[in-house]
C-alpha cells in the first residue's frame, strides 16, 4: 500500500550513510499519499482507557502536558494544540501498514506507530530522542528543523512529563507536505510545528540502553531460577585489615556475573522474550470456540493467514533448533520449518497454503494452533 521511495538511495547505501549518523529529508518519501486514519478517528483512540494518549499547549509560552484517555477535546483548541496517540498499529490495521516499508530495519528493533494531530502553532517543542525515528507527513504542513548532536546542549523540563532542550543550530529547516518524510538518528535535536492542521506520523525504533538489558536479564535469570552459582573463597587467606575489600575477590565476583552472561544459549532465549515483549495493550481477539491442533489444517483451508497488529516476532538459530519469540514467548522448531518461520515473522499476511507443510511438525502445529486460538494471528478468506 505504501512505496517507500528514500530519495536516489536503496535501502543499502542509506543504512551505510545516514542510519544512526546524521538526519535526512525525504522529499516525496511516499509519492501520492493518502492519510490512512481521520483525525476523527485518532481522537476516538484518544478516548480508550487501554490506548496511551497525550494533548500538549502551548499557548502565551506556557506548556502544558495532559494524560489520556480524554472524555471531550476542548483542550485541542484552534491553534498551539496537539494530540498524540502512542502504538495506533497496534489498534488500526490500515495504518498499521505504514510500519512495513521501514522492515528492512530488523522486526525486533522496530518500536511502534505514533500519530499526532496538531493544529496550526502546535508541537512538542525542541527535543532530543534516544532512539531512531521516521517521521511521515500526512495531511496539512509541519515546519521542522533539525541540528546535528550537540553534548552541550541543555535539557530542561517544561512541566513534569515535557523535556525540552535550549535553541539549537539547524541543519535540516524546511516545511514538510503530504508524503515528506524526515529521518531523524538518536540525539539529534529537532522540533516541528504545524503551518495549518496536520497528521504526523513516527515509526519509532527501540533501544535499550545497558541497565535495561541487566535488570531483564537478572529477572529472567531469577524467573528461571538461573545463575545459582554461589561466591566462595577455599584459598582465604590472613589478611591485615578485616575491613578490606581486595581486588582479586572484587575480580572473583565479576566473573561470577560474567559466568552468567556468558552462555550464548541462555541470552538468546532470554533475548527472544524481552525483545518480544510488547509495551503498549492490543487489540486481539481469540477464538470464541478454540479449535485443536488436529482441525488446524482443515480450519487454515484456502485462508489467508493474517499478523495482529502490535505482535513482535523475529527468529534466532541456536545450536540444533530455531527459537521463535513472539510477543514475550518462545517456541523451538527443527530447521526444516526454517521458510514457515519466516512467513510468520516477515510477512503480516500469508496464504496459509504457503505453511501447511510445516504441520507436519507437532511442535510447529501445536504453536500455530496456540496463537491463533489467542488471536495474534487470525484468517480471512481470499477474495
Amino acid at each position: 500500500m505504501f512505496d517507500l521511495k528514500i530519495n536516489a538511495l536503496t535501502h543499502a547505501e542509506f543504512l551505510k550513510e545516514y542510519w544512526q549518523k546524521k538526519p535526512l529529508l525525504i522529499k516525496g518519501g511516499f509519492a501520492d499519499f493518502e492519510d490512512p486514519i481521520e483525525p476523527e478517528e485518532l481522537a476516538g483512540l484518544a478516548m480508550e482507557d487501554d490506548i496511551e494518549s497525550r494533548l500538549i499547549t502551548n499557548h502565551d509560552d506556557k506548556w502544558e502536558s495532559y494524560h489520556g484517555p480524554f472524555e471531550d477535546f476542548s483542550l485541542l483548541t484552534e491553534t498551539n494544540s496537539t494530540l498524540l496517540v502512542q502504538a495506533v498499529d497496534h489498534w488500526h490495521p490500515v495504518a498499521a501498514e505504514l510500519l512495513e516499508p521501514f522492515r528492512f530495519i530488523p522486526n525486533w528493533r522496530i518500536d511502534d506507530l505514533m500519530i499526532s494531530y496538531s493544529t496550526p502553532g502546535g508541537g512538542v517543542g525542541p527535543h532530543l530522542d534516544q532512539y531512531d525515528v521516521f517521521i511521515i507527513q500526512g495531511e496539512g504542513k509541519r515546519h521542522w528543523r533539525v541540528g546535528m548532536p550537540d553534548a552541550n546542549l541543555k535539557e530542561f523540563a517544561q512541566n513534569k512529563s515535557l523535556l525540552q532542550v535550549e535553541q539549537f543550530n539547524a541543519i535540516i529547516d524546511e516545511v514538510l507536505e503530504p508524503g515528506d518524510i524526515l529521518y531523524i538518528p538518536p540525539g539529534c535535536p529537532h522540533e516541528g510545528y504545524a503551518v495549518e492542521n496536520a497528521l504526523n506520523y513516527s515509526v519509532g525504533f527501540r533501544a535499550p540502553d545497558t541497565k535495561d538489558f541487566l535488570s531483564n536479564f537478572a529477572d529472567y535469570l531469577i524467573d528461571n531460577e538461573l545463575g545459582k552459582t554461589r561466591y566462595s573463597d577455599k584459598t582465604l587467606t590472613l589478611r591485615e585489615s578485616s575491613g578490606e575489600l581486595k581486588n582479586d575477590e572484587v575480580e572473583q565476583i565479576q566473573n561470577l556475573m560474567l559466568d552468567a552472561i556468558q552462555d550464548k544459549e541462555v541470552i538468546k532465549r532470554w533475548l527472544g522474550n524481552y525483545l518480544s515483549q510488547p509495551k503498549h495493550d492490543m487489540d486481539l481477539l481469540p477464538l470464541d470456540e478454540p479449535i485443536s491442533s488436529d482441525e488446524l489444517a482443515n480450519y487454515l483451508s484456502s485462508q489467508v493467514i493474517n499478523r495482529a497488529g502490535g505482535v513482535r516476532t523475529f527468529f534466532q538459530s541456536i545450536e540444533d533448533c530455531l527459537l521463535l519469540s513472539v510477543n514475550n514467548e518462545s517456541f523451538q522448531f527443527p530447521f526444516n520449518t526454517l521458510s514457515a518461520v519466516k512467513l510468520l515473522t516477515d510477512k503480516t499476511s500469508f496464504a496459509a497454503d504457503e505453511i501447511i507443510s510445516a504441520l507436519e511438525c507437532l511442535e510447529f502445529a501445536e504453536m500455530l494452533t496456540k496463537l491463533i486460538n489467542e488471536g495474534f494471528y487470525y484468517i480471512l478468506e481470499e477474495e
